[in-house]
């Protein structure tokens, strides 16, 4: 066979070799591509500065928990938004679509809390410098949020009205956990907890209003005291396990259990 007839058979080989090469480099950058993408979306994640209420009266506690628990499910949805989303809009739709209508719906809520407590005591300042968040990257935030210390009073002053105090039956007192900072990701139980600590002292409350004259001397310790203790200890278990998870967990909680009454 001559040169002139194997000459095109050399040329078609190499044309499908080099085809073979910009095929397969092809694949690689777009599976590179894909895979730093995914990075980049799975790195981001929304993070919010954790409201510094400071001191809740009893009576807005159950507003101000059900509000914080808002929060908490503003920025969830706001994450999901953000892995749902990625790679749509232009550079400004994580702004415009995202972290601006979520800095709108904090700002609210953190109104909303501001009045309840604003009902019964001083209303806190300046709770608006904590509805804007940020878009961290890497796993890295860029703006921290802060850990918030809680105190929740637990002593419920009689209004002038009170059931307890016309028909003598006294009222039953707390003292109020001294918890001390509250790491965000256990906020939400925290506040879930300290919102059953409110719930069992009015239930007690309300026990001992509708029981005055039943028993002996010691029905007010066996029949509301005691069980009010020991659902105040689980409670308060409940919070030192969510804190320790996270965190240091807090020591010496259970000498807030028990509970005293008041003529």
């Amino acid at each position: 066979m001559s040169p002139a007839h194997t000459q095109p058979k050399r040329k078609k080989r190499l044309v499908i070799l080099v085809a073979g090469l910009v095929t397969a480099g092809g694949v690689a950058w777009a599976a590179s591509a894909m895979a730093a993408t995914g990075n980049t979306a799975a790195a981001q994640t929304i993070v919010c500065p954790t409201p510094q209420v400071g001191e809740v009266p009893a009576a807005a506690q159950a507003e101000v928990t059900r509000e914080l628990a808002n929060l908490d499910k503003q920025l969830a949805e706001a994450n999901t938004r953000l892995r749902n989303t990625v790679g749509q809009g232009g550079p400004n739709f994580v702004q415009n679509a995202i972290l601006g209508p979520l800095a709108d719906k904090r700002k609210s809520t953190l109104d909303r809390i501001a009045i309840a407590i604003g009902r019964v005591a001083t209303a806190p300042q300046g709770l608006d410098q904590f509805a804007t968040c940020a878009l961290s990257t890497d796993g890295q935030a860029t703006d921290t949020p802060a850990p918030t210390t809680v105190t929740a009073t637990q002593t419920n002053p009689p209004p002038a009205t009170s059931t307890a105090a016309n028909t003598g039956a006294g009222e039953i007192v707390c003292p109020t956990p001294q918890i001390g900072a509250v790491p965000a990701a256990a906020q939400a139980e925290v506040t879930r907890e300290l919102a059953n600590l409110d719930k069992q002292l009015g239930e007690a409350n309300t026990r001992l209003q509708n029981t005055v004259g039943q028993g002996g001397p010691n029905f007010v310790q066996n029949a509301i005291l005691g069980p009010l203790a020991d659902k105040r200890a689980a409670a308060l278990d409940r919070i030192a396990i969510a804190i320790g998870r996270v965190a240091s967990k807090p020591q010496g909680l259970q000498q807030f259990a028990t509970c005293t009454l008041v003529k």
